[in-house]
């Protein structure tokens, strides 16, 4: 079993996957994960829309001119969306379940990366009208995920910026 900074230290950001579908219970156990993460107050504004559909995976790839391009081969996205109105930490705790969503990939084994879609022109309204999202919520991010079909080195931990850490 992987101790959690082993986790952290693998995880990278994938953008190329194989075909092998991602199973359910995976996807479940990144759900689970998210949906623990932390919010302001315990509001918990993120609601996420999951897509296993080629249908609907494929389009995803052209939401953004650069950047977009792993959801070619993806297998799953997780659309992680905030209602902004119910409290003003809504990109926070929206980015805080996402990053939960991308670390319980590595742990399931699978590879992830995370698509900004807010403030990108054209993107949130592509994804809304693919995950069919209601007009009240703000589209933060995509995550895509997928068995791997690249392999990136883990973190150097000697290499760490560690002059950025103060005492």
């Amino acid at each position: 079993m992987k101790s959690f900074l082993q986790i952290c230290q693998s995880r990278r950001s994938i953008r190329q996957y194989t075909s092998q579908p991602v199973e359910r219970e995976k996807l479940e156990y990144m759900l689970q994960c998210a949906l623990m993460s932390p919010s302001g107050k315990r509001i918990n504004p993120w609601q996420f829309y999951v897509l296993t559909d080629e249908t609907q995976l494929r389009p995803l790839a052209s939401c953004r001119t650069y950047g977009s391009g792993m959801f070619n081969t993806a297998m799953a996205g997780i659309v992680v969306a905030v209602d902004a109105s119910l409290t003003d930490t809504w990109q926070m705790d929206g980015a805080i379940a996402a990053h939960n969503l991308l670390l319980a990939a590595a742990d399931q084994g699978l590879g992830a990366c995370w698509c900004q879609i807010y403030q990108r022109e054209g993107a949130e309204e592509l994804v809304k009208r693919i995950a069919s999202i209601p007009e009240n919520l703000t589209v933060l991010c995509v995550i895509s995920v997928g068995y791997k079909n690249e392999e990136r080195k883990d973190y150097d931990l000697s290499k760490l910026p560690y002059e950025k850490v103060h005492y």
